[in-house]
């Protein structure tokens, strides 16, 4: 079976996301992909080439983690979470993989299931076509909201350096301070700003966890076009969490809070008998929501981990 090649681009900037690419070749290569080799050993017309192509014809994924999620959770933790996020839109597409390899030496997989399956190569994104693609993907990407960046703030020039600490990028923070793309955990902006992550919380009880992670994933479900109906839809036989409305289709969704990613995935904990109970619970919600009777019905399962209440996993079991 195929290869999972994953890599990421943005690691040093001091403004814009972090980007992680992950993509699957077919065993039989194509003709193009003898052209494909680290990201940045491309010119900037051939990697977009390249990446149309990749788009179009083979699966890929991308995981973002933002400036905000960054500073909140740090470089670390960003990276396993832009990895989990790129991983899991290839697996939405359905198509099997036998390996996964990451440029580097650190497995940002480390603590979910698919740990096991991956290996780690330096220089990986110039020797294995796979993670070169995902190299270029993530690259072009990340480009382009750079430069979309620098249409809505002109006076950066980030269509130029595209978040990295030039000596032009330094003298515009100096001269118009920082905006929302910027990375206040990052030097030499931390000292500027004095920039503190914030202490943790002490989590007191498991209603103050089931709340914080609640609206964490209805945050994530509105910012992907979902309309919330109900939040802790109480029934006799079963209550569901957050129930969401989004292109002619009803959500109901479990939320499964862990302290850190390597307590288990949410299908791991949510039994065959918990998903009968939200189907029966699914059922009487239409039932009282005549509105929706001619809708399409999915159970979905959400996974929020650490005491930022991030959510790293959304999925439709």
């Amino acid at each position: 079976m195929a290869i999972l090649g994953i890599d990421e681009v943005g690691r040093g900037p001091l403004a814009g996301p972090l980007v992680i690419g992950a993509v699957i070749l077919p065993d039989e290569k194509p003709e193009w992909t003898s052209d494909l080799r680290d990201s940045k050993k491309l010119s900037a017309k051939k990697r977009e080439a390249l990446a149309e192509i990749i788009c179009a014809e083979v699966p890929f994924g991308l995981g973002w983690v933002t400036a905000g999620e960054l500073d909140s959770v740090g470089i670390s933790e960003a990276l396993r979470l832009a990895a989990r996020r790129a991983v899991k839109a290839v697996q939405e597409l359905h198509v099997p993989f036998s390996q996964i390899i990451i440029d580097g030496k650190v497995n940002f997989l480390t603590g979910t299931p698919l740990e096991k399956y991956v290996s780690t190569a330096v220089k990986a994104d110039d020797l294995i076509k796979e993670v070169s693609a995902a190299s270029i993907v993530a690259k072009v990407a990340r480009d382009k909201y750079m430069c979309d960046l620098a249409a809505k703030y002109p006076e950066y020039g980030f269509d130029k350096h595209v978040g990295y600490g030039t000596a032009a990028h330094m003298a515009a923070i100096s001269k118009f301070g920082i905006t929302p793309e910027h990375r206040k955990s990052f030097e030499p902006i931390k000292s500027m700003v004095g920039f503190e992550r914030p202490v943790k919380n002490v989590v007191k009880n498991t209603t103050f966890v089931g709340n914080r992670g609640e609206d964490a994933v209805c945050d994530f479900l509105k910012a992907k076009g979902h309309q919330v109906l109900a939040r802790n839809f109480k029934t006799k036989i079963a209550e569901i969490d957050i129930v969401s409305f989004y292109e002619d289709k009803l959500y109901f969704t479990e939320v499964k809070y862990r302290k850190n990613s390597g307590h288990g995935t949410p299908l791991e904990v949510i039994t065959k008998e918990k998903q009968r109970k939200m189907r029966q619970g699914a059922e009487i919600f239409v039932k009282t929501h005549k509105k929706y009777s001619e809708c399409d019905m999915a159970l979905a399962a959400a996974a929020v981990t650490g005491e930022d209440f991030v959510v790293n996993d959304w999925f439709v079991i």
